[in-house]
């Protein structure tokens, strides 16, 4: 994720983002946000009712990172920017319909989709506020954070070699590792909403970008742990 100055026309200091500016950004940002949600939510649907394989959402997922890396941040100052954004967002959307398929489909199904949605939505709201109401900089978070989703992958890169390579029983490391991407991402919401308000970040296409995968990841995060805990009870 780009966390330089940049606007339309350059690169400059964030000492010379304006105040209303920065609410411009802020405005933009949440807006496309709600937007890019609603429409996740319709593409996750109509993901349902086709019932593609549960392969896709690891498809869609490739594609939607390919188009993060290689694609967004060379339209990201144009109208093609938006496109890319919503192709991103629906892609995701369309790659989890199978996981809410398949929680939906167990005993208490729907209990444990809700109570994931409202979870993340009141940590996300709960955390953004926080940050819009006292501007705090949370830019000193960004090495740590770094570090943390790079052992998260690591790690979940040895669980899944060790499940499927070896046969052995990874429940355990793979809700540990559910716990920890939690954690990473309140993190990196105090971090972009940060960015965002004190000037970090000026382009909304990447910061709701950002946003979006923070409270993607952290519902399918809590999605695992409430589906895990309540197939124990």
């Amino acid at each position: 994720m780009r966390r330089d100055a940049r606007v339309i026309e350059g690169t400059f200091s964030t000492s010379a983002i304006t105040p209303a500016e920065t609410r411009k950004v802020i405005r933009n940002t949440y807006s496309l946000l709600a937007i890019t949600l609603l429409f996740s939510a319709v593409t996750a649907g109509i993901s349902m009712a086709i019932q593609p394989p549960m392969f896709t959402g690891l498809i869609c997922s490739l594609v939607a990172m390919a188009l993060i890396w290689f694609v967004l941040p060379r339209t990201a100052n144009s109208a093609a920017g938006l496109g890319v954004v919503f192709g991103i967002t629906g892609l995701l959307g369309f790659g989890l319909g199978p996981v809410l398929s398949h929680y939906l489909a167990v005993p208490g199904g729907s209990a444990i989709v809700m109570n994931a949605f409202a979870t993340t939505g009141l940590t996300f709201l709960g955390l953004s506020a926080y940050v819009l109401t006292t501007k705090k900089d949370f830019s000193f978070m960004g090495g740590f954070l770094m570090a943390g989703m790079i052992a998260v992958i690591v790690l979940a890169l040895l669980a899944m070699i060790a499940s499927w390579g070896f046969g052995m029983d990874m429940s355990v490391v793979s809700l540990a590792i559910s716990g920890a991407v939690v954690l990473l991402m309140c993190g990196l919401i105090l971090f972009e909403t940060s960015n965002i308000v004190n000037g970090g970040e000026t382009n909304y296409l990447m910061a709701t970008v950002g946003l979006y995968l923070s409270i993607y990841n952290l519902f399918s995060a809590l999605l695992h742990i409430f589906g895990a805990t309540s197939s124990e009870e």
